[in-house]
């Protein structure tokens, strides 16, 4: 089964273009959609989730017409949103039970062991009996991947979900979001690009409401290749630089700047060539832009 999106576009009230002309093909696995807050993969989310109408275009899950067959789509969707509530005072192993109600599993015995199992596999089960508004960040998101799962979805998308989770966090959520998408279709929008260098086997770069990249996270690293350069510069001396050349990025290291900067050959004498990684094709796709 593959996600077809064509020719979407989104124009608010208030002018802002946050969704120009988007064509994408989804594959079963791990899809990043990686871009910076504003970039409009919120907006490209919430269209695909059926939570708000585009302008124009057409979305295609299988055979379903994801626009005008809302009810369809939903019945197989999983949707984890950046932001969302939880009923206060309710335990975990009640509220999927709900969630498991609202999704049509009207069989107690059946609810009970679907929701007992999603419990297990998002390593909830020992907390099941806790209620969810007490939950930790990262209890929260694992319990907000466990509600996506009922009734075996064939889409799952999961938006910003590792922001402010702590290391170890990450890496459960990570691991989770890894064994889910081996069967279906995850999409997972985010600004982090270590979720995306991790966990996705392609990937497009969003920013301003159009698409600058697509490819294999490998394919996009290759764009750049031999065309990153660094140099420890003082902090009073970034903004020349960036006056002068493609600064894609800084940072400080013992009390200096280190720049990478964006160039077919090198800017000058002082600067070394470095193999580039995701975060440096990020960087410098957004900065051309």
């Amino acid at each position: 089964m593959q996600l077809i999106i064509s020719n979407i576009t989104k124009t608010y009230s208030n002018g802002l273009k946050a969704l120009n002309n988007i064509n994408l093909i989804i594959d079963k696995g791990m899809f990043g959609l990686l871009g910076p807050n504003g970039a409009g993969k919120s907006t490209l989310m919430r269209t695909i989730a059926t939570l708000q109408d585009p302008d124009t275009g057409q979305i295609m899950l299988g055979d379903i017409d994801v626009l005008k067959q809302k009810t369809e789509l939903r019945k197989t969707l999983g949707y984890l949103p950046q932001d969302f509530g939880f009923y206060p005072g309710v335990s975990a192993l009640s509220l999927l039970d709900h969630f498991a109600v609202l999704k049509g599993i009207t069989s107690r015995s059946e609810r009970k062991e679907i929701v007992e199992a999603l419990l297990v596999q998002t390593n909830l089960f020992d907390a099941r009996k806790r209620n969810v508004s007490d939950y930790s960040g990262g209890m929260r998101q694992r319990f907000g991947i466990a509600q996506a799962l009922i009734g075996n979805p064939k889409l799952i998308i999961v938006d910003e979900p590792t922001a402010g989770l702590d290391p170890m966090e990450r890496n459960r959520f990570h691991n989770l979001l890894s064994e889910i998408g081996e069967q279906i279709i995850v999409i997972l929008s985010t600004h982090i690009v270590e979720d995306v260098k991790n966990l996705c086997k392609k990937m497009v770069i969003m920013n301003k409401g159009t698409i600058l990249l697509e490819g294999t996270p490998a394919e996009a690293q290759a764009t750049v290749q031999d065309k990153i350069w660094t140099k420890s510069i003082e902090k009073e001396e970034l903004e020349n630089y960036r006056s002068q050349l493609q600064v894609i990025s800084s940072h400080m290291v013992s009390g200096r700047v280190m720049i990478h900067v964006y160039a077919d050959t090198s800017p000058d004498a002082g600067f070394d060539q470095i193999t580039p990684d995701l975060e440096d094709v990020y960087f410098s796709v957004i900065t051309k832009n």
